[in-house]
Protein backbone atom coordinates (compact mmCIF):
# COMPACT_ATOMS: atom_id res chain seq x y z
CA UNK A 1 0.00 0.00 0.00
CA UNK A 2 2.62 2.43 0.88
CA UNK A 3 4.65 1.26 -2.36
CA UNK A 4 1.40 2.51 -4.19
CA UNK A 5 0.79 5.90 -2.73
CA UNK A 6 4.62 6.17 -3.50
CA UNK A 7 4.19 5.68 -6.86
CA UNK A 8 1.33 7.84 -7.07
CA UNK A 9 3.10 10.27 -5.34
CA UNK A 10 5.89 10.25 -7.87
CA UNK A 11 3.29 10.31 -10.95
CA UNK A 12 1.65 13.43 -9.43
CA UNK A 13 4.57 15.00 -9.11
CA UNK A 14 6.11 13.96 -12.23
CA UNK A 15 2.65 15.38 -13.63
CA UNK A 16 3.08 18.67 -12.10
CA UNK A 17 6.46 19.11 -13.53
CA UNK A 18 4.90 18.76 -16.93
CA UNK A 19 2.67 21.48 -16.79
CA UNK A 20 4.47 23.49 -14.74
CA UNK A 21 7.24 23.73 -17.38
CA UNK A 22 3.92 24.13 -20.18
CA UNK A 23 2.81 26.79 -18.02
CA UNK A 24 6.05 28.12 -17.35
CA UNK A 25 6.25 28.33 -21.36
CA UNK A 26 2.91 30.10 -22.21
CA UNK A 27 3.85 32.88 -19.76
CA UNK A 28 7.46 33.45 -21.48
CA UNK A 29 5.02 33.21 -24.41
CA UNK A 30 2.68 35.72 -23.05
CA UNK A 31 5.77 38.26 -22.02
CA UNK A 32 7.60 37.97 -25.20
CA UNK A 33 4.12 38.86 -27.03
CA UNK A 34 3.79 41.93 -24.56
CA UNK A 35 7.35 43.41 -25.20
CA UNK A 36 6.61 43.39 -28.46
CA UNK A 37 9.68 41.00 -29.90
CA UNK A 38 10.50 39.49 -32.73
CA UNK A 39 9.63 35.91 -33.85
CA UNK A 40 6.35 36.49 -31.55
CA UNK A 41 4.27 33.30 -33.64
CA UNK A 42 7.00 31.37 -33.38
CA UNK A 43 7.76 31.67 -30.10
CA UNK A 44 3.90 31.36 -28.88
CA UNK A 45 4.30 27.38 -31.41
CA UNK A 46 7.08 26.93 -29.64
CA UNK A 47 4.84 26.99 -26.74
CA UNK A 48 2.31 25.16 -27.96
CA UNK A 49 4.29 22.16 -28.64
CA UNK A 50 5.72 22.21 -24.96
CA UNK A 51 1.55 22.34 -24.46
CA UNK A 52 1.44 19.37 -26.60
CA UNK A 53 4.00 17.50 -25.00
CA UNK A 54 2.71 17.47 -21.62
CA UNK A 55 -0.73 16.86 -23.35
CA UNK A 56 0.34 13.32 -24.63
CA UNK A 57 1.80 12.24 -21.38
CA UNK A 58 -2.09 12.17 -19.98
CA UNK A 59 -2.84 14.42 -17.24
CA UNK A 60 -5.79 17.09 -16.97
CA UNK A 61 -8.31 17.59 -19.45
CA UNK A 62 -9.76 20.41 -18.01
CA UNK A 63 -5.88 22.08 -17.59
CA UNK A 64 -5.22 21.15 -20.74
CA UNK A 65 -8.02 22.80 -22.36
CA UNK A 66 -7.30 26.32 -20.31
CA UNK A 67 -3.66 26.02 -21.72
CA UNK A 68 -4.53 26.14 -25.01
CA UNK A 69 -6.99 28.57 -24.67
CA UNK A 70 -4.31 30.81 -23.19
CA UNK A 71 -2.36 30.22 -26.17
CA UNK A 72 -4.54 30.87 -28.47
CA UNK A 73 -5.97 33.78 -26.74
CA UNK A 74 -2.38 35.79 -27.01
CA UNK A 75 -1.95 34.71 -30.65
CA UNK A 76 -5.48 36.72 -31.57
CA UNK A 77 -4.42 39.76 -29.49
CA UNK A 78 -1.47 39.43 -31.33
CA UNK A 79 -0.27 41.05 -34.75
CA UNK A 80 -0.43 37.69 -35.71
CA UNK A 81 -4.60 37.63 -35.56
CA UNK A 82 -4.57 38.96 -38.57
CA UNK A 83 -4.36 35.42 -40.08
CA UNK A 84 -7.83 35.01 -38.43
CA UNK A 85 -9.45 37.47 -40.09
CA UNK A 86 -10.40 35.70 -43.40
CA UNK A 87 -13.03 33.81 -41.22
CA UNK A 88 -16.87 34.89 -40.94
CA UNK A 89 -16.81 36.09 -37.20
CA UNK A 90 -20.16 37.58 -37.26
CA UNK A 91 -18.53 41.16 -37.31
CA UNK A 92 -20.04 41.82 -41.20
CA UNK A 93 -16.75 41.87 -42.87
CA UNK A 94 -13.84 39.58 -43.36
CA UNK A 95 -10.65 40.59 -44.62
CA UNK A 96 -10.54 39.27 -48.37
CA UNK A 97 -14.25 41.13 -48.48
CA UNK A 98 -12.45 44.43 -47.20
CA UNK A 99 -9.70 43.85 -49.71
CA UNK A 100 -12.11 43.88 -52.44
CA UNK A 101 -13.80 46.82 -51.35
CA UNK A 102 -10.72 48.69 -50.93
CA UNK A 103 -9.53 47.44 -54.21
CA UNK A 104 -13.23 48.65 -55.50
CA UNK A 105 -12.78 52.28 -54.28
CA UNK A 106 -9.35 52.37 -56.01
CA UNK A 107 -10.40 51.64 -59.36
CA UNK A 108 -13.79 53.57 -58.96
CA UNK A 109 -11.72 56.82 -57.76
CA UNK A 110 -9.38 56.33 -61.00
CA UNK A 111 -12.35 56.15 -63.21
CA UNK A 112 -13.70 59.43 -61.64
CA UNK A 113 -10.78 60.84 -62.45
CA UNK A 114 -10.90 59.82 -65.95
CA UNK A 115 -14.62 60.96 -66.35
CA UNK A 116 -14.12 64.96 -64.99
CA UNK A 117 -11.38 65.21 -66.65
CA UNK A 118 -12.03 65.05 -70.34
CA UNK A 119 -8.35 64.39 -72.36
CA UNK A 120 -6.95 63.55 -75.65
CA UNK A 121 -4.37 61.02 -73.88
CA UNK A 122 -3.89 59.07 -70.85
CA UNK A 123 -0.89 58.89 -69.09
CA UNK A 124 -1.27 56.53 -66.14
CA UNK A 125 2.80 55.54 -64.16
CA UNK A 126 3.88 52.08 -63.96
CA UNK A 127 2.26 52.40 -59.92
CA UNK A 128 -1.09 53.12 -61.66
CA UNK A 129 -1.23 50.49 -63.77
CA UNK A 130 1.28 47.26 -63.90
CA UNK A 131 2.10 47.38 -60.66
CA UNK A 132 -1.56 48.62 -58.92
CA UNK A 133 -1.85 47.83 -55.61
CA UNK A 134 1.30 45.34 -55.09
CA UNK A 135 1.39 46.39 -51.74
CA UNK A 136 -1.17 44.76 -49.73
CA UNK A 137 0.97 42.55 -47.88
CA UNK A 138 2.68 45.59 -46.40
CA UNK A 139 -0.76 47.68 -46.27
CA UNK A 140 -1.96 44.57 -43.78
CA UNK A 141 0.80 44.11 -41.57
CA UNK A 142 1.43 47.95 -41.37
CA UNK A 143 -2.35 47.97 -39.92
CA UNK A 144 -1.69 44.94 -37.60
CA UNK A 145 1.04 45.86 -35.89
CA UNK A 146 -0.27 49.30 -35.70
CA UNK A 147 -3.85 48.09 -34.46
CA UNK A 148 -2.87 46.20 -31.48
CA UNK A 149 -0.03 48.34 -30.44
CA UNK A 150 -1.70 51.63 -30.61
CA UNK A 151 -0.87 53.04 -27.33
CA UNK A 152 -4.09 55.25 -26.39
CA UNK A 153 -6.27 52.35 -27.25
CA UNK A 154 -5.03 48.65 -29.17
CA UNK A 155 -7.10 46.35 -30.40
CA UNK A 156 -7.43 42.81 -31.62
CA UNK A 157 -7.35 42.39 -35.55
CA UNK A 158 -8.92 38.53 -36.04
CA UNK A 159 -11.80 40.23 -36.46
CA UNK A 160 -12.99 43.23 -38.32
CA UNK A 161 -15.58 45.93 -37.71
CA UNK A 162 -17.42 49.16 -39.11
CA UNK A 163 -14.60 50.98 -37.04
CA UNK A 164 -11.33 49.02 -37.12
CA UNK A 165 -12.67 49.13 -41.59
CA UNK A 166 -11.91 52.45 -40.99
CA UNK A 167 -8.59 52.36 -39.48
CA UNK A 168 -7.43 50.02 -42.65
CA UNK A 169 -8.72 52.25 -45.19
CA UNK A 170 -7.03 55.16 -43.86
CA UNK A 171 -3.91 53.23 -43.77
CA UNK A 172 -4.64 52.15 -47.38
CA UNK A 173 -4.84 55.60 -48.58
CA UNK A 174 -1.71 56.49 -46.74
CA UNK A 175 0.01 54.26 -48.81
CA UNK A 176 -1.60 54.64 -52.17
CA UNK A 177 -2.28 58.03 -52.83
CA UNK A 178 -3.63 59.10 -56.22
CA UNK A 179 -2.82 62.02 -58.03
CA UNK A 180 -3.13 63.60 -60.99
CA UNK A 181 -2.59 66.74 -63.23
CA UNK A 182 -4.00 67.79 -66.60
CA UNK A 183 -1.31 68.90 -69.25
CA UNK A 184 -2.45 71.22 -72.64
CA UNK A 185 0.02 70.62 -75.29
CA UNK A 186 -0.77 73.72 -78.11
CA UNK A 187 -1.30 72.28 -81.66
CA UNK A 188 0.04 73.98 -84.64
CA UNK A 189 -1.43 76.41 -86.81
CA UNK A 190 -3.89 73.08 -88.45
CA UNK A 191 -3.71 71.24 -85.29
CA UNK A 192 -6.03 71.64 -82.22
CA UNK A 193 -5.03 71.27 -78.61
CA UNK A 194 -3.64 68.43 -76.84
CA UNK A 195 -5.34 67.69 -73.55
CA UNK A 196 -2.83 64.92 -71.74
CA UNK A 197 -4.01 63.58 -68.40
CA UNK A 198 -1.62 62.44 -65.62
CA UNK A 199 -2.30 60.06 -63.04
CA UNK A 200 0.29 58.78 -60.36
CA UNK A 201 -0.22 56.34 -57.74
CA UNK A 202 2.25 56.49 -54.77
CA UNK A 203 2.93 53.41 -53.32
CA UNK A 204 4.69 52.88 -50.22
CA UNK A 205 6.00 50.17 -48.68
CA UNK A 206 5.86 48.86 -44.97
CA UNK A 207 9.14 50.46 -43.67
CA UNK A 208 8.27 54.07 -45.28
CA UNK A 209 4.84 53.59 -43.36
CA UNK A 210 6.84 52.45 -40.13
CA UNK A 211 8.92 56.31 -40.53
CA UNK A 212 5.57 57.57 -41.26
CA UNK A 213 3.38 56.83 -38.30
CA UNK A 214 6.81 56.88 -35.88
CA UNK A 215 6.63 53.08 -34.88
CA UNK A 216 8.87 52.48 -31.77
CA UNK A 217 12.03 49.67 -31.63
CA UNK A 218 8.94 47.10 -30.27
CA UNK A 219 6.63 47.64 -33.55
CA UNK A 220 9.60 47.63 -35.98
CA UNK A 221 10.62 44.41 -34.43
CA UNK A 222 6.92 42.99 -34.84
CA UNK A 223 6.67 44.61 -38.58
CA UNK A 224 10.10 42.70 -39.63
CA UNK A 225 8.50 39.21 -38.38
CA UNK A 226 5.11 39.65 -40.01
CA UNK A 227 7.29 40.86 -43.24
CA UNK A 228 9.38 37.10 -43.50
CA UNK A 229 8.90 35.17 -46.24
CA UNK A 230 6.89 32.20 -44.32
CA UNK A 231 4.31 34.39 -43.86
CA UNK A 232 3.38 35.42 -48.01
CA UNK A 233 1.06 32.86 -48.65
CA UNK A 234 -1.07 33.37 -45.43
CA UNK A 235 -0.93 37.12 -46.20
CA UNK A 236 -1.86 35.91 -50.45
CA UNK A 237 -5.02 34.06 -48.79
CA UNK A 238 -6.42 37.29 -47.17
CA UNK A 239 -6.02 39.33 -50.14
CA UNK A 240 -7.78 37.09 -52.36
CA UNK A 241 -4.35 36.39 -54.31
CA UNK A 242 -3.99 32.99 -53.49
CA UNK A 243 -6.58 30.22 -53.79
CA UNK A 244 -6.24 26.90 -53.98
CA UNK A 245 -7.52 25.08 -57.56
CA UNK A 246 -6.58 21.96 -56.35
CA UNK A 247 -9.67 19.65 -57.55
CA UNK A 248 -10.85 17.57 -54.70
CA UNK A 249 -11.75 13.90 -55.38
CA UNK A 250 -15.09 14.59 -55.63
CA UNK A 251 -14.54 17.41 -58.54
CA UNK A 252 -12.14 15.00 -60.34
CA UNK A 253 -15.03 12.05 -60.15
CA UNK A 254 -18.00 14.27 -61.24
CA UNK A 255 -15.38 15.83 -64.00
CA UNK A 256 -14.71 12.12 -65.36
CA UNK A 257 -18.54 10.91 -65.43
CA UNK A 258 -18.15 13.27 -68.36
CA UNK A 259 -14.69 12.02 -70.33
CA UNK A 260 -14.38 8.77 -72.56
CA UNK A 261 -13.06 6.24 -70.55
CA UNK A 262 -10.29 6.01 -72.89
CA UNK A 263 -9.31 9.49 -73.43
CA UNK A 264 -5.53 9.71 -73.05
CA UNK A 265 -3.79 10.55 -69.99
CA UNK A 266 -2.54 14.25 -71.67
CA UNK A 267 -6.14 15.06 -73.20
CA UNK A 268 -7.79 13.98 -69.50
CA UNK A 269 -5.00 15.80 -67.71
CA UNK A 270 -5.52 19.22 -69.48
CA UNK A 271 -9.64 19.08 -69.09
CA UNK A 272 -8.75 18.81 -65.38
CA UNK A 273 -6.34 21.57 -65.68
CA UNK A 274 -9.14 23.96 -67.48
CA UNK A 275 -11.18 22.99 -64.76
CA UNK A 276 -8.85 24.11 -62.12
CA UNK A 277 -10.17 27.82 -62.96
CA UNK A 278 -13.92 27.49 -63.58
CA UNK A 279 -15.71 30.01 -61.99
CA UNK A 280 -12.11 31.50 -60.29
CA UNK A 281 -11.08 34.16 -62.85
CA UNK A 282 -12.20 37.10 -64.48
CA UNK A 283 -12.01 37.78 -68.00
CA UNK A 284 -9.55 40.70 -68.82
CA UNK A 285 -9.00 41.89 -72.62
CA UNK A 286 -5.24 40.65 -73.12
CA UNK A 287 -4.85 38.82 -69.81
CA UNK A 288 -2.17 36.37 -70.10
CA UNK A 289 -0.01 33.96 -67.55
CA UNK A 290 2.88 31.93 -67.71
CA UNK A 291 2.46 31.03 -63.48
CA UNK A 292 2.69 27.65 -62.86
CA UNK A 293 -0.41 27.34 -60.39
CA UNK A 294 -2.34 30.63 -59.41
CA UNK A 295 -1.17 33.85 -60.53
CA UNK A 296 -1.15 35.96 -57.75
CA UNK A 297 -2.13 39.07 -59.96
CA UNK A 298 -5.80 37.47 -60.64
CA UNK A 299 -8.47 39.80 -59.06
CA UNK A 300 -5.91 42.44 -58.46
CA UNK A 301 -7.01 45.94 -60.12
CA UNK A 302 -5.07 47.18 -63.31
CA UNK A 303 -5.68 48.75 -66.38
CA UNK A 304 -6.37 47.50 -69.43
CA UNK A 305 -3.67 48.62 -72.09
CA UNK A 306 -4.08 45.77 -74.98
CA UNK A 307 -6.18 47.81 -77.97
CA UNK A 308 -9.41 46.61 -79.44
CA UNK A 309 -12.16 46.50 -76.18
CA UNK A 310 -14.73 48.79 -74.84
CA UNK A 311 -12.99 48.59 -71.48
CA UNK A 312 -10.16 49.32 -73.31
CA UNK A 313 -8.19 52.10 -71.03
CA UNK A 314 -10.72 51.02 -68.07
CA UNK A 315 -9.04 49.96 -64.36
CA UNK A 316 -10.46 46.23 -63.91
CA UNK A 317 -9.84 42.90 -62.06
CA UNK A 318 -7.03 40.95 -63.44
CA UNK A 319 -7.68 38.13 -65.17
CA UNK A 320 -7.48 36.11 -68.38
CA UNK A 321 -8.77 36.78 -71.61
CA UNK A 322 -9.71 33.44 -73.58
CA UNK A 323 -6.71 32.80 -75.40
CA UNK A 324 -4.92 33.46 -71.86
CA UNK A 325 -6.80 30.84 -70.33
CA UNK A 326 -6.03 28.27 -73.19
CA UNK A 327 -1.97 29.05 -73.01
CA UNK A 328 -2.37 29.14 -69.31
CA UNK A 329 -3.95 25.47 -69.28
CA UNK A 330 -1.52 23.56 -71.60
CA UNK A 331 1.43 25.41 -69.69
CA UNK A 332 0.20 24.02 -66.64
CA UNK A 333 -0.42 20.41 -67.90
CA UNK A 334 3.08 20.83 -69.12
CA UNK A 335 4.84 22.18 -66.58
CA UNK A 336 5.87 24.83 -68.27
CA UNK A 337 7.41 23.43 -71.35
CA UNK A 338 4.77 24.14 -74.09
CA UNK A 339 2.97 27.56 -74.42
CA UNK A 340 0.38 26.30 -77.66
CA UNK A 341 -0.29 30.03 -78.22
CA UNK A 342 3.80 30.45 -79.07
CA UNK A 343 3.23 34.17 -78.07
CA UNK A 344 -0.03 34.95 -79.96
CA UNK A 345 -3.66 34.91 -79.61
CA UNK A 346 -6.37 32.37 -81.02
CA UNK A 347 -5.26 32.88 -84.26
CA UNK A 348 -1.64 31.84 -83.48
CA UNK A 349 -3.24 29.06 -81.45
CA UNK A 350 -5.59 27.83 -84.17
CA UNK A 351 -2.53 27.67 -86.41
CA UNK A 352 -0.77 25.19 -84.34
CA UNK A 353 -3.68 22.61 -84.45
CA UNK A 354 -5.49 20.69 -87.29
CA UNK A 355 -8.63 21.21 -88.98
CA UNK A 356 -10.86 18.17 -87.77
CA UNK A 357 -14.90 17.17 -87.76
CA UNK A 358 -17.27 18.02 -85.05
CA UNK A 359 -18.19 14.17 -84.73
CA UNK A 360 -14.60 13.56 -84.41
CA UNK A 361 -13.88 16.43 -81.57
CA UNK A 362 -12.41 14.86 -77.97
CA UNK A 363 -11.76 16.39 -74.73
CA UNK A 364 -8.72 18.81 -74.86
CA UNK A 365 -9.08 19.81 -78.43
CA UNK A 366 -9.90 23.54 -79.38
CA UNK A 367 -12.69 25.38 -80.62
CA UNK A 368 -13.17 28.66 -82.14
CA UNK A 369 -15.23 31.32 -82.97
CA UNK A 370 -15.67 32.42 -87.13
CA UNK A 371 -12.48 34.53 -87.53
CA UNK A 372 -10.53 33.29 -84.71
CA UNK A 373 -12.75 35.72 -82.30
CA UNK A 374 -12.56 33.55 -79.50
CA UNK A 375 -11.74 30.22 -78.25
CA UNK A 376 -11.87 27.64 -75.76
CA UNK A 377 -11.57 23.72 -74.89
CA UNK A 378 -13.31 20.93 -75.35
CA UNK A 379 -14.02 19.36 -72.28
CA UNK A 380 -16.65 15.98 -72.06
CA UNK A 381 -19.97 15.76 -73.22
CA UNK A 382 -23.11 16.12 -70.98
CA UNK A 383 -25.75 12.75 -70.23
CA UNK A 384 -27.14 13.53 -73.58
CA UNK A 385 -24.28 13.32 -76.11
CA UNK A 386 -23.62 17.02 -76.47
CA UNK A 387 -20.33 18.63 -76.34
CA UNK A 388 -19.68 20.50 -73.16
CA UNK A 389 -16.61 23.48 -74.24
CA UNK A 390 -14.77 25.10 -71.13
CA UNK A 391 -13.41 28.67 -71.89
CA UNK A 392 -12.90 32.48 -70.77
CA UNK A 393 -16.17 34.40 -71.39
CA UNK A 394 -16.63 37.89 -71.56
CA UNK A 395 -19.88 37.49 -71.22
CA UNK A 396 -19.95 35.87 -67.67
CA UNK A 397 -16.57 38.00 -66.92
CA UNK A 398 -15.38 34.44 -65.68
CA UNK A 399 -14.48 30.96 -66.73
CA UNK A 400 -17.49 29.10 -68.02
CA UNK A 401 -18.90 25.71 -69.30
CA UNK A 402 -21.34 25.81 -72.04
CA UNK A 403 -22.16 24.23 -74.84
CA UNK A 404 -20.68 24.44 -78.42
CA UNK A 405 -23.13 27.59 -79.02
CA UNK A 406 -21.15 30.40 -81.18
CA UNK A 407 -18.16 28.31 -81.75
CA UNK A 408 -17.99 27.15 -85.24
CA UNK A 409 -14.85 25.34 -85.78
CA UNK A 410 -13.07 22.45 -84.02
CA UNK A 411 -9.55 21.49 -84.22
CA UNK A 412 -6.65 19.14 -82.77
CA UNK A 413 -3.66 20.45 -81.06
CA UNK A 414 -0.36 19.20 -82.72
CA UNK A 415 0.23 19.00 -78.83
CA UNK A 416 -0.96 15.61 -78.70
CA UNK A 417 1.19 13.97 -81.45
CA UNK A 418 4.17 15.18 -80.09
Amino acid sequence: MLQSNAHAAREAAVQTTRYQQAAKAVQATAQKASQAAGRALRAILSAARSLAAAMMAGGSTVLSMVLVICLIGLLVASPFGIFFSGEDSGTRYTMPEAVTMLNTEFTDRIEQIKAENPHDELDMDNAGSAAMISNWRDVLAVYAVRTTTDASSPDEVATLTEEKLDILRQIFWDMNAISYWVETISGDKDESDTVILHITVTVKDHLQMADEYRFNAEQHKLLEELMQPEYQELFAALTGSYQDIELSPDEVAKIMENLPADLSEARREVVLTAYQLLGRVHYFWGGKSLVIGWDSRWGMPMEVTAEGSSTTGTVRPFGLDCSGMVDWVFYNQSGGQYVIGHGGGATAQHSYCTPIAWSDAQPGDLVFYPGDSHVGIVCGFDSGGNIMIIHCASGANNVVVTGKEGFTAVSRPFYYSK
